[in-house]
């Protein structure tokens, strides 16, 4: 049996006649840039979140960089984000000029452990960037209360996690503001690449789409130093398309964990650990194995596709060799590098291919 690590097939079937009649409509409209898509979903992405504005851009990681502009950091600013986690969080920090300063994860949940953020905080810290891995929400009220402790921002970084809740709450809105990636893969994806940024402060949110509007507040007039990304109307489009179902796909990705978790049985696995208080979307289904290489070839010769979240560290990336950290000095991100392996997790799973799965991990000696 051949399975993929993803596949969106099921779900564009499902969705087939919604995602066509959306870009019939842009098309027949032949408005592609700030119109009545982009707004109605941003409405829509807005109200699903419980948040008060959404602000659409090109991608996940100019909704970090433009939220972080529009909240005044720059050069000589530090911002504390996990160690543990895409590139684009640091990304983001090192484009307005500020310098990402790690802090290890909880060796269980993948997320930042907030009893390790106050000993990184100095003069110079502006924000707190925490990141909700996976699709499972970071412990946020520790985070929150350490951040108004020394005067602190928050910028949620939502890129894995439409939809997950913290102790009933929705994701995104415990901070001033939250950006999100729509990169096809994401439980709420788009066609191509698309972002946005949540906040209720209406200022901001009139600041960001300035910025992301190569500065510009009304056509040919420009109040700050922008850049050049929106969402498009076709993209916008497709999204508004998905977020009535979103529900139901979050609700298939948890039904698939929870046949994981019950029926991987192998003693070389390490299954992931879901806190009480959250609600996980499972954007990756991630375990851990001391023998991770030799389970992902052995996957992959069975037909599995596997995928590593993330295989180098960000701290050993060539890119931030300027930072100066050496190996060993965040052994716990490290560590996860070096275990971590993705099992295929998609809506549309049938039991049989999730069942198959779980055979051949439990026959993995």
């Amino acid at each position: 049996m051949k399975i993929p690590f993803v596949s969106f097939k099921p779900m564009e079937r499902e969705l087939d006649t919604e995602l066509r009649a959306a870009f019939t409509r842009v098309f027949e409209n032949s408005w592609y840039i700030d119109g009545a898509e982009d707004k109605a979903f941003e409405e829509a992405f807005a109200k699903y979140c419980k948040a008060d504005y959404c602000v659409g851009c090109g991608n996940g990681l100019d909704a970090l960089m433009l939220t972080l502009k529009a909240l005044g950091i720059g050069k000589g600013d530090e911002v504390i984000v996990p160690s543990n986690t895409f590139i684009a969080t640091a990304l983001a920090v090192t484009y307005v000029g500020a310098t990402p300063i790690f802090v290890e994860p909880d060796i269980n949940t993948f997320n930042i452990n907030p009893s390790l953020i106050e000993e990184k905080i100095t003069p110079k810290t502006k924000a707190i960037m925490p990141v909700h891995l996976y699709g499972q929400a970071c412990d946020m009220d520790p985070i929150m209360a350490i951040a108004k402790k020394h005067n602190l921002f928050v910028v949620e970084d939502c890129a894995q996690a439409h939809g997950a809740t913290y102790k009933g709450k929705n994701i995104g809105t415990f901070g001033d503001a939250a950006g999100f990636s729509f990169y096809p893969g994401k439980n709420l994806g788009a066609l191509g690449d698309a972002g946005a940024t949540i906040t209720n402060n209406k200022e901001l949110a009139e600041k960001l789409r300035a910025l992301g509007n190569y500065g510009s507040d009304y056509k040919y007039h420009h109040i700050y130093q922008g850049t050049n990304s929106r969402l498009d109307e076709l993209q916008a489009a497709f999204l508004s398309a998905k977020i009535p179902f979103m529900d139901k796909m979050n609700k298939n990705r948890r039904e698939i964990a929870k046949k994981y978790l019950e029926g991987i049985k192998n003693p070389s696995i390490i299954l992931p650990y879901v806190m009480p208080e959250c609600e996980h979307v499972w954007h990756v289904f991630a375990i851990r194995s001391n023998r991770r290489d030799e389970l992902a070839n052995y996957l992959e010769e069975n037909g599995i596709g596997v995928n590593k979240h993330y295989p180098i560290p960000m701290h050993m990336q060539e890119c931030y060799k300027e930072l100066g950290i050496k190996q060993g000095e965040l052994p716990i991100a490290e560590e996860i590098s070096a275990t971590q392996l993705s099992l295929p997790l998609y809506y549309g799973m049938t039991d049989e291919e999730i069942n198959y799965v779980i055979n051949c991990i439990n026959q993995f000696k």
